[in-house]
């Protein structure tokens, strides 16, 4: 008698839950494991900077699926449980407390961490970071009170609890290193669209500076945030937000080819035929861009981990879609497709006016072109565009130049620039 096969996927995460969920949609009668170090069942993480943190969703909005489903759909659902180590010889992966389990096929879905400051103070009760949903429960309990918050790190996460801050009526100030936020995203001229957002809503922010010292009241918690520059900065809660690392330690430790990220090609498989990565962790040798690249946004664990579920079932996958994140901050709500580095385009060129007046969040499009090639678009407050957004992308990636006047001219449909 023959065993029925066994996928195991490390990570009980957006990523994970929906490679889980379609194993089971194309037909896989196997046994399933999702084993996740968190004591959540899998959630979606945006909702924990946005909806969630502002207090006008609940907390339940943010799981994948209502509580019965692993259990109806037979995905064993192994919760607080830490994988230590994957013997690949015997394919086996070995778990923190438990009896190694048998694999025929694994996902690592092991997602990344929040980067951690290491200076004085870092511990201070008031000094949050937000990645997990019980951060967020915490970071909301604390900006129901706060008076007076210092985010560190103008990124989105640092903008996006910025504007959570703001609506919960805490004073912010928002501390970056560099000379504007998301600059190195969006280059000078978007970011100056979200730093003047911020500024219509009362937000300080004070550039060029890292943080020395969260330095303690007489109570023990927070009672300001010193920076490099020697500036102290009062505060009752400071919310770090300075990027996040990728989880390979299981992918190093097993000896899988790791760069920025678990390698995986088009397929999205490691260097480990048994073995895929998905999500945050992926470092994807991306078909379209043609580079190897890695994508932190909810989108990719979306589909990466239906993609990797099919390609573990031996179908032939190509993983090419478009990077995508949106966010929403205040009245501005944005959508960006494409992928481009720092200083690797010509110029950005606008379709509708970018400034803010009257504190109202403007309505325009932007694309970021190198030699007539659409590398990037961003529609803000202007919806139902993103296909074709996404279409000029793949286009110009392909190699394929534009019209900039007409790119730049809203009486000319999108689609009719598509090549």
């Amino acid at each position: 008698m023959v065993d029925s096969p066994v996928y195991v996927i490390v990570g009980a995460s957006l990523t994970g839950a929906k490679a889980a969920e379609e194993l089971r949609t194309a037909g896989f009668a196997g046994r399933i494991l999702l084993i996740g170090e968190e004591t959540e069942r899998p959630y979606e993480r945006p909702p924990l900077s946005k909806g969630y943190l502002l207090g006008t969703d609940p907390r339940d909005k943010a799981y994948v699926h209502e509580p019965g489903w692993y259990d109806t759909h037979e995905v064993e659902l192994l919760l607080g449980v830490r994988a230590t180590g994957i013997d690949r010889a015997a394919r086996t992966l070995l778990l923190s407390g438990r009896d190694p389990v048998r694999y025929d096929k694994l996902l690592l879905a092991t997602g990344s961490r929040a980067r951690r400051l290491d200076v004085p103070g870092a511990d201070l009760p008031g000094v949050r970071y937000l990645r997990a949903l019980p951060d967020a429960d915490a970071l909301l309990a604390d900006l129901r009170t706060a008076k007076r918050a210092v985010v560190v790190g103008a990124g989105w996460i640092g903008l996006e609890t910025a504007a959570a801050a703001r609506h919960h009526g805490a004073d912010v100030t928002v501390v970056e290193v560099d000379r504007a936020p998301l600059r190195r995203v969006l280059g000078d001229d978007v970011a100056a669209v979200f730093a003047a957002l911020h500024r219509a809503h009362g937000v300080v922010f004070h550039f060029g500076a890292g943080v020395r010292q969260f330095r303690a009241g007489g109570v023990g918690r927070l009672a300001a945030v010193v920076l490099t520059d020697g500036t102290e900065l009062p505060a009752d809660l400071a919310i770090v937000g300075v990027g996040i690392t990728p989880a390979t330690e299981l992918a190093l430790a097993a000896g899988l080819t790791v760069d920025n990220g678990i390698a995986v090609d088009a397929g999205l498989r490691t260097s480990d035929p048994d073995i895929y990565a998905a999500g945050d962790v992926a470092a994807l040798a991306h078909p379209l861009i043609d580079r190897r690249i890695r994508i932190e946004h909810w989108s990719n664990a979306l589909n990466g981990g239906k993609a990797a579920a099919r390609a573990m079932l031996g179908e032939p996958v190509t993983y090419d879609r478009v990077p995508y994140f949106f966010t929403d901050q205040y009245d501005l709500g944005m959508e960006y497709a494409g992928w481009v580095e720092p200083g690797g385009y010509d110029q950005v060129v606008f379709r509708g006016d970018a400034i803010i007046q009257d504190g109202a969040s403007p309505q325009f499009l932007a694309f970021w072109v190198a030699g007539g090639r659409v590398l990037a678009g961003m529609n803000v407050n202007i919806w139902q565009v993103q296909d074709d957004i996404q279409a000029l992308v793949r286009a110009g990636w392909a190699g394929r130049e534009v019209d900039l006047g007409r790119l730049a001219d809203s009486s000319v449909p999108l689609r009719a620039l598509i090549p």
